[in-house]
């Protein structure tokens, strides 16, 4: 009776395991800043990220961001007004602008340069190798270093190969090009320090990752809420909340 018992445990077990996907928690401060008479407190959030087989989904407190290989699509879901948008990939961010910011489409792209140095160190239990990443947007310059790992519990190689090109897209509106400048990191980022200047301003944002693990998903992790509106664009509040 013992032995059954052990194996149908080993048996669960490894039918979990056949489910689970990578679970990845992340931390990011931002400071406060003053920009243009308007004041921003200082933020702290939380956000989650499952990598599956074929699917990818990454969840802020303003937004969630679904990539389906399987579907070819991506959604952008906005909790907060419940509504979202569907758009083909590979994704073109610019069809999903709101048209009051239909002409200014150009000038919100990012642009990215990514730099690999020979600095390493440990952030929590990974080991990491640092780069240097120069950003500009609407001619404002930032400045990142991002801290990278390859001791990650997945293949980071296939990750950025099915996602972070359209997930970069989709996040900081990047373009191809600068979009494929991120694949200069040989692994995931595990922490990242952005400075910048805006309109006289001093921005700073840190992020760091909590946690990676693998574990079954939560039901509905990769699909768009019930009761949530199907929008064709993006609209200003969502921009802005981004």
């Amino acid at each position: 009776m013992k032995k059954t018992l052990t194996v149908l445990a080993i048996i669960v077990v490894a039918a979990i395991s056949l489910h689970a996907d990578i679970y990845i928690k992340t931390k990011t401060h931002t400071d406060a800043m003053s920009v243009m008479g308007q004041n921003t407190p200082a933020r702290d959030d939380v956000s989650e990220s499952w990598i599956g087989d074929k699917v990818f989904a990454t969840v802020t407190p303003e937004q969630t961001m679904i990539i389906d290989l399987t579907k070819n699509v991506a959604f952008m879901i906005n909790p907060k007004s419940k509504t979202y948008v569907e758009t083909p990939l590979p994704l073109d961010f610019s069809k999903i602008l709101p048209p009051q910011a239909a002409a200014m489409a150009g000038m919100l792209k990012m642009t990215a340069t990514v730099t690999p140095t020979t600095e390493t160190k440990k952030i929590g239990t990974w080991n990491c190798t640092g780069y240097d990443v120069n950003l500009t947007i609407m001619g404002m310059a930032m400045k990142m270093r991002s801290w990278v790992s390859a001791d990650v519990p997945f293949d980071f190689a296939d990750f950025n190969a099915k996602f972070m090109g359209n997930m970069l897209k989709g996040q900081m509106r990047l373009d191809d090009a600068s979009a494929m400048e991120f694949a200069k990191m040989k692994g995931y980022q595990i922490a990242s320090d952005m400075t910048g200047d805006i309109m006289g301003a001093k921005m700073h944002t840190a992020t760091e990752v909590m946690e990676i693990t693998k574990k079954s998903p939560p039901a509905g992790a990769y699909s768009v809420p019930a009761g949530f509106t199907k929008t064709a664009t993006l609209n200003m509040e969502d921009l802005q909340k981004r």
